[in-house]
């Protein structure tokens, strides 16, 4: 298989792969990542153009529903029709 080039601006995954004492937490993505053969290219912010575009993208979906079209589709009176199952002698 051949060796991935990860190009991230993301320089905790660096430190994460150089830290030999990681907690129990960090050892598990460590352990996971060292499933795949691949290369971590620290990229600085600016020299990221694809991170860069995306981040310019437009969003299609931005503005799509104003909150009172909410408030019509789902009344508040829907709420008090919602109802408790389970043991209501627990203290």
């Amino acid at each position: 298989m051949n060796k991935s080039i990860v190009h991230t601006d993301h320089s905790a995954l660096k430190y994460l792969f150089a830290k030999r004492d990681a907690k129990a937490r960090l050892l598990r993505w460590v352990l996971l990542l060292q499933e795949f053969d691949f290369k971590v290219l620290d990229t600085k912010g600016a020299e990221n153009l694809a991170a860069d575009h995306l981040s310019r993208l437009e969003n299609p979906y931005e503005n799509v529903l104003d909150p009172k079209e909410i408030n019509e589709t789902f009344p508040l009176e829907t709420l008090s029709m919602v109802t408790f199952r389970g043991n209501s002698s627990a203290s």
